[in-house]
C-alpha cells in the first residue's frame, strides 16, 4: 500500500493543474473582449447582452439580384437597412433614430401582411420599393477595412432601440424619411394623397450643411417641352408657380393653361427635389433644386445635424414625427410570430 500513496498524489496534482491551466489561458482574452478593442468580430448576439427583442423576430427578404428568398433575423435585417440607408460615420443618436424609422416601416408591412410587389414566399424585398438591405457579405465588401468599426457602431444603435417603433394613438406610423430638406419638411397631403397628423411640416435648418443641399441640371428646351408635355416656345417665361406648398416647395405652374404639379415636374424631368427655380439660357433650361428627395417626415442631414448639436434619437423622431411615442413593439412581435 506504501507504494501506491506517490501515484495517487501525482494523479491528484495533474488533476488540479488541468483544472487551473484552462482558467488562466483564458482570463488575458475574456479582458480583451470586454473592453470593446474595434477589430473584434461581432455577432447579432453575444453572451454578455444575450438575445435582444429583434433577434426573436424573423423577416424573409426577397434579394432581387440573387432571385432568391433569405430568412434573416430582425436584428441582422435592421442593421442591413440603416447601413444601406445611412452613412455609418454619421452621429450615433441619427443612426439610432434611422434604426426607429426602419423597425417601424417593417414591423407596420408585417403586420399588414401587405405583399404588394413582393414575389411569393417574402414578406419584403431588398430595393427601394421598400427598404434597401444589404446583407453582411455586401457590407464587407463595401466597407472593406472600415467595415468592424462601422458594423459595430450600426449594430449598437440598432440594439439600443431594440424593441421600440414609433406610433401614433397605440400604431406604428408610416415613418417616412428623406436625405435632405429645403429647410422644412412636407405636409404629407402635399406630396402624397393621404394628411397624416404627425406628418407635418416641421423646420430643418440643419440641413443647409448637406453636401446634397443645392443641386442644377441642365436640360435643352425640347426635351423639356416632351417630358411635361407643354410649350414655351421662344418664351424667356417658362411658366408661372401659382402656389406653394406649406414646406416651400413647388405646389404648382401654370403653363399657359395647363396646370401641372410640383410632384409631376420633379418626377418627370428626375429632379432632385420639388424645390425648383429654373431660367432660360438660349436653347436650355438651367433648373436649381433645394433639397435631396420628397421632403416628408425625418430628413436625414437634419437628424445628423441634431445630433451634432446634443439631441438624442428621441428628441430627433419627435421633432419630425409629430405628436408620437416611442413604444415598446414585443405585443407585435407576438402576434407577427404567431401569423407565421
Amino acid at each position: 500500500m506504501k507504494k501506491i500513496k506517490p501515484l495517487i498524489v501525482l494523479v491528484s496534482f495533474l488533476f488540479a493543474l488541468v483544472l487551473i491551466i484552462p482558467a488562466v489561458l483564458v482570463l488575458p482574452f475574456a479582458d480583451d473582449k470586454a473592453s470593446g478593442k474595434l477589430g473584434e468580430h461581432v455577432t447579432p448576439a453575444t453572451e454578455e447582452t444575450g438575445p435582444t427583442a429583434d433577434a426573436a423576430v424573423e423577416v424573409a427578404v426577397y434579394r432581387s439580384t440573387l432571385g432568391q428568398i433569405e430568412n434573416v433575423s430582425l436584428e441582422d435585417y435592421l442593421v442591413g437597412v440603416v447601413a444601406a440607408e445611412m452613412p455609418a460615420d454619421f452621429e450615433e443618436e441619427a443612426l439610432k433614430a434611422q434604426a426607429l424609422t426602419a423597425r417601424t416601416y417593417i414591423v407596420k408591412k408585417l403586420l399588414s401582411k401587405d405583399k404588394i410587389g413582393v414575389p411569393e414566399g417574402a414578406e419584403v424585398t431588398d430595393t427601394q420599393l421598400h427598404q434597401v438591405y444589404y446583407s453582411d457579405a455586401q457590407l464587407r465588401d463595401n466597407w472593406g477595412k472600415d467595415y468592424e468599426w462601422k458594423v459595430k457602431k450600426v449594430l449598437e444603435a440598432v440594439r439600443t432601440t431594440s424593441g421600440q417603433i414609433l406610433t401614433y394613438n397605440g400604431e406604428a406610423i408610416d415613418a417616412s424619411f428623406h436625405s435632405t430638406s429645403n429647410g422644412y419638411t412636407e405636409n404629407s397631403e402635399d406630396y402624397w394623397p393621404n394628411e397624416l397628423p404627425y406628418l407635418r411640416s416641421v423646420s430643418s435648418p440643419w440641413d443647409t450643411n448637406s453636401p446634397k443641399f443645392s443641386d442644377q441640371k441642365v436640360v435643352s428646351v425640347t426635351e423639356f417641352e416632351s417630358k411635361l408635355g407643354v410649350k414655351i416656345g421662344s418664351s424667356a417665361t417658362i411658366g408661372t408657380i401659382v402656389d406653394r406648398t406649406a414646406g416651400k416647395r413647388v405646389a404648382k405652374v401654370d403653363f399657359n393653361g395647363k396646370v401641372l404639379t410640383g410632384k409631376e415636374i420633379r418626377e418627370k424631368l428626375e429632379l432632385r427635389s420639388s424645390d425648383f427655380s429654373w431660367e432660360r439660357k438660349g436653347g436650355n433650361i438651367v433648373i436649381t433644386t433645394k433639397g435631396f428627395g420628397h421632403g416628408v417626415g425625418m430628413s436625414q442631414y437634419g437628424a445628423n445635424g441634431m445630433a451634432a448639436e446634443g439631441k438624442n434619437y428621441q428628441d430627433i423622431v419627435k421633432h419630425y414625427y409629430q405628436g408620437i411615442e416611442i413604444s415598446s413593439a414585443e405585443s407585435m412581435f407576438a402576434t407577427i410570430t404567431a401569423q407565421k
